[in-house]
């Protein structure tokens, strides 16, 4: 018998939009937060297996990169995507405050509020791809364009050559 999982914001939010969605459980170490462990726990390949990055831009304010957990955000990139001519990740202590959610557990989808959002083009590769539930140790399931309609992102090429 499976445990039950509490269903968390994110969860709702795709339920009340009538979204099919996974939600998995995976062993959290709390020294390695990274999506590369993510994708181990999880059996999954690495490509497939999206953070979620919040940034500032001087001109946009803030916005959120979903890219590949095995890829770094190219700040060039992200700038020119959000109309900005730089930007920075924000610093760790100000992504509570801001997005409500804590590091391991950030998702676009369910923010305090909504900011522009982008992810990376090769997520519509993919029949699925996963992006955190919203807290440490749960990952959520589902289709790309079903992530881009609910986070109401758009497509861009984020991530260094």
């Amino acid at each position: 018998m499976k445990e039950k999982i509490n269903k968390t914001n994110v969860a709702r939010l795709l339920d009340k939009a009538k979204v099919a969605y996974e939600l998995v459980a995976y062993e959290v170490d709390e020294n390695d937060l990274s999506a590369t462990h993510v994708a181990d726990q999880l059996g999954e390949d690495i490509a497939q297996v999206f953070k979620t990055l919040v940034l500032h831009g001087e001109r946009s304010g803030y916005f959120v990169c979903v890219i590949p957990g095995a890829e770094e955000v190219d700040l060039k990139k992200a700038a020119k995507v959000s109309g900005n001519k730089k930007c920075e990740m924000i610093p760790m202590k100000e992504l509570l405050p801001i997005t409500g959610y804590i590091r391991g557990g950030c998702s676009p989808i369910g923010m305090k509020k909504h900011f522009p959002t982008y992810i990376h083009h090769t997520a519509s590769q993919f029949e699925h791809i996963y992006v955190s539930a919203g807290q440490r140790g749960l990952q959520i399931k589902l289709a790309p364009n079903d992530l881009i309609r609910e986070a109401r992102a758009t497509e861009a090429d984020l991530v260094a050559e």
